[in-house]
């Protein structure tokens, strides 16, 4: 009698390693200050930045049709000192452009099963507050609908980084991978800021700056604050999209102080920049930057000037906006002041 011995085959899992390698923008003069500065794709330039301090990130898997769930999360405090000048060795136009590096990849095992992913992340100098719990976000859509409360943090907006949903390499999502018949893999997440920069320099025309006749009379900015910048919560990964219904901000965040009466220094001409959140009103083109502005010590209402800014939605990347304006009379009820946007 012939005996067979039959086995079960179980079928093994295919597994593969994804390294992630946390990346900030940085030029190459950051290397001897050691602090993110902002390049090409990340408005402004010889700026300092504090690293960030908390990341959390979201591995996708893509599933039927174009349906996608979380496939792994981390929230993970940073260490400053483990941040290093290296250059970004990803698929992007960027390719070998300075970057700082976190030296701690974090390791994520991933089933073969859905190899195609996409990863993103947000991190911050400041630990963010969410509209979402972390641990709730599920869907691709919850993520798109993911946002920072940013009223706490304002003067912190400077040192928030993520990754924007619409960067893309070749018609893909920038930060998407396929880890088939790969073992070990290394994504390096470049991430870039999410607040705007802007920018406002002013002058005093020389016609109306000296009166020989009458001193007092001698037009000098003695007060600017700007007014109805965003608050609130604003999107993690759709920087250019933010938008309010009706109306600018009018109850948004302001920074007064922007001259003060005992800036002498800056009463006839001078820059002053600050980073805020980018909206647009009833989603349309322009970001509505009111400026508050008072001359001679006078009190009151003062000018209160609106620029509107272009926003242009189709880039991925937060602008550089700025401002030129020349003050030629009092800021009174007989004001001739020329706006330029640039």
């Amino acid at each position: 009698m012939l005996l067979l011995l039959v086995g079960c085959h179980e079928e093994v899992e295919q597994h593969a390693q994804m390294n992630l390698a946390l990346c900030l923008p940085a030029n190459e003069m950051s290397f001897q200050l050691r602090s993110p500065r902002r390049v090409m794709g990340d408005p402004g330039t010889s700026e300092m930045f504090a690293f960030p301090k908390y990341a959390y990130i979201f591995v996708m898997k893509k599933g039927d049709g174009d349906t996608w769930s979380v496939w792994k999360r981390e929230e993970r405090v940073l260490d400053s000192n483990k941040w290093e000048m290296t250059h970004y060795s990803g698929p992007l136009e960027t390719n070998m452009d300075s970057v700082f590096r976190y030296t701690d990849d974090l390791a994520f095992q991933l089933k073969n099963e859905g190899p195609v992913g996409h990863v993103y992340a947000i991190c911050s100098y400041r630990k963010l507050t969410f509209n979402t719990a972390f641990a709730s976000v599920s869907s691709m859509s919850d993520l798109m609908d993911w946002k920072f409360n940013t009223d706490s943090i304002q003067q912190d907006l400077a040192n928030i980084y993520s990754t924007p949903y619409n960067y893309e390499y070749n018609g893909e999502y920038y930060c998407s991978f396929d880890c088939s018949h790969r073992n070990t893999f290394t994504v390096d997440l470049l991430m870039y800021h999410v607040a705007a920069k802007v920018d406002i320099k002013w002058n005093v025309v020389d016609s109306v700056r000296i009166n020989n006749t009458d001193p007092s009379e001698a037009v000098r900015l003695t007060y600017m604050e700007a007014r109805n910048l965003y608050n609130g919560y604003a999107y993690c990964f759709k920087p250019m999209e933010n938008s309010v219904s009706g109306a600018p901000l009018a109850t948004g965040y302001t920074i007064a102080n922007i001259v003060r009466s005992d800036d002498e220094g800056l009463w006839w001409e001078g820059r002053k920049y600050f980073y805020t959140i980018p909206y647009t009103v009833d989603g349309g083109g322009y970001y509505p930057l009111q400026l508050k502005m008072q001359t001679n010590d006078a009190s009151g209402e003062g000018y209160r000037p609106t620029i509107f800014m272009s926003i242009d939605k189709t880039s991925p990347f937060v602008p550089w906006l700025r401002a030129d304006f020349k003050l030629s009379k009092p800021l009174e009820n007989k004001t001739e002041t020329k706006i330029v946007e640039r």
